[in-house]
């Protein structure tokens, strides 16, 4: 699929800390694409930056005549104005002279029926709804939502998921999503970013991870080498994690890698079936 938007090399220092290192991402047109780190990776600072909040200390990326909206942080809202106001009073800000597009907006949001309420009286789920209506102003062809659901109950979280796939299949909108919750994440994303520490270190669909987690196992060994040779000569594959662990990526059981083990001097001290879930996947990742 073509990439909406293109990045190369991203670097983010402020004084001698550098927050992002030779960022690199190719953003699938019309993805839902998943940003996956730990607190102070470098999520929000890269979701900054393509929105044209900050400047890189260096490379660039690529939007191509694509518009951004993004909501990142707090949605920045009148409290006193309805819902319909704050969205009038963005249009007016950027220009635009026709609300027709207004109910809309509200409508996909599910702010239709908050009638004459003011701001102040909304819940923390209706404020992200009403700031993702007016990241949608403008129709941008990409939408950033920096931990759109973080503080939201099971009810929000599952409206706001089904707001989200309704942005994306009739509106063909491609949206960046940063959220620490994986469980959440893994049921819309289509595409995955893995960032720590400031770099990424895995950019894949999420086919590919389940692909990948198809029939994958951890198992520690007494002596690596000595195994590594012999799942070479019986064709299994796997990927050394540590002196001692290895990742078996081939559909074995318990049995027959202890027998391989037993026969050629590596004892079998652990076997785990790996978690399958994206939270499993991105722990593994991590270790590895």
């Amino acid at each position: 699929m073509e990439p909406i938007l293109t990045l190369q090399q991203i670097c983010k220092s402020y004084g001698k800390h550098q927050v992002l290192k030779d960022i690199s991402l190719h953003i699938p047109k019309g993805s839902i694409y998943g940003l996956i780190g730990k607190n102070g990776a470098g999520k929000t600072t890269l979701m900054r930056i393509i929105s044209g909040l900050q400047e890189p200390s260096s490379g660039s990326f690529s939007l191509g005549k694509n518009r951004i909206g993004a909501l990142i942080n707090t949605p920045a809202l009148y409290n006193d104005l309805t819902a319909y106001q704050n969205l009038r009073a963005h249009f007016i800000s950027m220009g635009l002279t026709s609300y027709d597009k207004i109910p809309e907006l509200l409508e996909m949001v599910r702010l239709s029926d908050a009638g004459k309420k003011a701001v102040r009286k909304f819940s923390l789920g209706m404020r992200q709804r009403l700031g993702i209506a007016i990241a949608l102003s403008g129709d941008p062809d990409i939408i950033l939502l920096d931990e759109p659901i973080n503080g939201l109950d099971p009810q929000g979280i599952i409206e706001m998921r089904e707001i989200f796939l309704t942005i994306n299949r009739q509106k063909g909108t491609t949206l960046i999503i940063s959220s620490h919750l994986l469980d959440e994440l893994s049921k819309i994303a289509t595409d995955y970013a893995f960032i720590d520490k400031g770099r990424i270190i895995k950019e894949v669909s999420s086919l590919d991870i389940l692909s990948d987690s198809s029939h994958s196992y951890t198992a520690v060994f007494s002596d690596v080498e000595k195994i590594i040779r012999r799942l070479d000569l019986e064709g299994i594959r796997y990927t050394v994690q540590s002196n001692t662990k290895l990742r078996i990526e081939s559909k074995i059981t318990l049995l027959e890698l202890a027998e391989l083990g037993k026969e050629c001097g590596a004892e079998l001290l652990e076997f785990t079936e790996n978690d399958t879930s994206l939270e499993g996947y991105y722990i593994n990742l991590l270790e590895g």
